[in-house]
């Protein structure tokens, strides 16, 4: 049994209700999609009062389940004006879980900026957040421990956010606190702003209940037991995501310098310095920690502290989307250079894949040179002052490239692509095509496939494969770095879930749940006006050569959608 909590920010009312069975299961993304159909927001302003914003943990949420604390946040994006599900690591899920929240939904918006505040005993309350407003998230995260205690978790509204800034996440606590987990992508954090909620802040409890708590912890036990034996997920643990930065260096597909070269460092030039065989040897030697886990229970632990060479504590964590889109794609090569601007994102609560393809486009216009660490501070500087040139810039990579008149704009639609150039890394680039989230590549992800020789058809038939494996694990609050066990082991899932819950659903349900999701979502986007040009690349892809491969994107979006029409039908 789990509560919702609907809350209507116009007049303070809370309705709740009580969930359970299938209720408890059916959550995050696909309950994303669904609701936000239910409530008509294909049409809505976005940064307007009808536009849901929802919070939704998983089934397993609050419990020792390795990878299944993970929060989705969804609404209608501000950003692409399509649906949205931005989910992230930390603690909120694991706290909402503990209360036996299923989760909440905020409606309307309130006069006045406001904490939303969840006791252990229930209760919830509207605090004034007056002191907190215009503090940047480490400062507001601290300030709060100290009124609040340290035993809660803390969801922020950064200062970016509160200008409805378009990259701005939603930030929460880790393990230890830092405000660092973000829900990044496609401008939840100027939703949560619009709204006026600077806040939302949650105690920590106790295991909830469940319908059958020994054969979950069983079922938990043997999760754990194939992580530990599968060599994927040891390779995560020894160098974390940023591994995948020697892999796309080495092929051909690492963003680099506004997506004109797919390489950063030759193989005739020495080590691929943001990769993470180099970043764990200097984090190794400086003191730093090259395991950490993003949320409680997590046996992974793909994260990391990065340290500088004093021993300090730099940034944590530093993962392969910031190297790639903040690092390569701007010129760097210094992981201490990522650490330094990857921080001052962190401390801004925005979307460092947006906020680096905008850096890009901006250094491809003049505005600053490759490689300029120092531009780039300035830029997030004048991000957290919100002058004029920063809220331009905050409107994040499609409307600075637009501004700019920059014919090498990496979006698709409208959101910052991922860091996989889809001209190498093609059935990942199908997925970002073709998703209704926009340009992410946590929609289909699967950058090691072997494409060459293979058709459009196969690598769409590909493509549909994760992105329904992805949907499904969205929409359990499973992270998607658990997929070697938890897609070869579905059997185990849905097991876990009849345990947990006390349905008896067969393992085809977890397929099932993943396609449902994808065909709300479309169902969506297909309402909010979207059309096949939306899926398309930008024409660059098509027409220039990338570096050191010489290859040109080969899918066009009618032939691609053709194939997944016939897929589903």
């Amino acid at each position: 049994m789990r509560k919702y909590h609907h809350i209507n920010l116009n007049d303070k009312s809370i309705d709740t209700e009580e969930l359970d069975g299938l209720d408890c299961i059916k959550v995050g993304r696909h309950f994303i999609a669904k609701t936000l159909l239910e409530k008509g927001a294909a049409t809505v302003d976005p940064l307007g009062p009808d536009n849901p914003l929802i919070f939704s943990a998983g089934p397993f949420a609050g419990t020792n389940f390795s990878n299944a604390n993970r929060l989705s946040v969804g609404c209608k994006s501000p950003l692409t004006g399509g649906v949205k599900e931005a989910n992230a690591g930390g603690t909120m899920a694991y706290a909402m879980g503990q209360l036996e929240i299923g989760g909440l939904t905020l409606y309307g918006q309130s006069d006045d900026w406001v904490i939303i505040r969840i006791t252990k005993e229930g209760d919830i309350t509207f605090e004034d957040a007056a002191p907190y407003l215009g503090k940047s998230n480490f400062e507001a995260a601290d300030m709060l421990y100290e009124k609040y205690g340290r035993k809660l978790s803390v969801g922020l509204c950064s200062p970016v956010g509160e200008y409805q800034g378009l990259m701005a996440g939603i930030s929460f606590s880790d393990v230890e606190g830092r405000p660092v987990r973000i829900a990044a992508r496609g401008g939840v954090g100027a939703v949560m702003g619009s709204k006026r909620v600077k806040a939302i802040v949650v105690d920590t409890l106790k295991m909830p209940t469940f319908h059958d708590r020994k054969k979950l912890m069983g079922a938990v036990r043997e999760y754990g037991q194939k992580l530990d034996a599968d060599p994927a997920i040891q390779a995560f643990r020894d160098y974390g995501t940023a591994m995948v930065g020697d892999f796309t260096n080495k092929v051909g597909g690492l963003p680099t310098r506004n997506f004109s070269s797919g390489e950063l460092i030759g193989k005739d030039e020495g080590t691929m310095t943001l990769g993470g065989t180099h970043i764990r040897e200097v984090n190794l030697a400086r003191g730093g920690e090259t395991t950490h886990a993003c949320m409680p229970g997590c046996m992974i632990q793909c994260s990391n502290i990065y340290a500088d060479e004093d021993g300090n504590e730099m940034v944590s964590p530093m993962e392969y989307e910031t190297l790639g889109l903040m690092g390569s794609n701007c010129g760097l090569t210094d992981p201490d250079d990522v650490a330094i601007v990857n921080n001052i994102a962190n401390d801004l609560g925005i979307d460092t894949i947006e906020a680096g393809a905008t850096i890009g486009v901006l250094m491809e216009a003049g505005e600053g040179q490759f490689g300029d660490v120092n531009y780039m501070i300035q830029v997030l500087e004048d991000i957290r002052a919100g002058n004029e040139k920063g809220r331009l810039y905050a409107q994040g990579t499609a409307r600075v490239g637009e501004h700019y008149d920059v014919g090498r704009i990496p979006v698709i639609k409208k959101q910052g692509i991922s860091a996989y150039d889809p001209r190498v890394i093609e059935v990942t680039g199908i997925s970002m095509m073709v998703t209704a989230q926009g340009a992410d590549h946590t929609a289909g992800n699967i950058p090691q496939y072997e494409c060459a020789d293979k058709d459009t058809e196969h690598l769409t038939e590909a493509s549909l494969g994760i992105q329904t494996a992805c949907a499904a694990a969205d929409s359990l609050g499973l992270c998607l770095f658990g997929r070697s066990v938890t897609n070869e082991h579905k059997d185990l899932i849905v097991n876990a879930l009849n345990d947990a819950h006390g349905t008896d659903l067969p393992v085809e349900f977890f397929d099932e749940l993943g396609l449902e999701a994808l065909k709300l979502e479309w169902e969506f986007n297909e309402k909010a006006g979207f059309t096949i040009e939306d899926d398309e690349l930008p024409d660059f892809f098509y027409d220039e050569e990338l570096y050191p491969s010489n290859k040109k994107a080969r899918h066009r979006a009618p032939e691609v959608k053709e194939y997944l029409s016939r897929m589903l039908a």
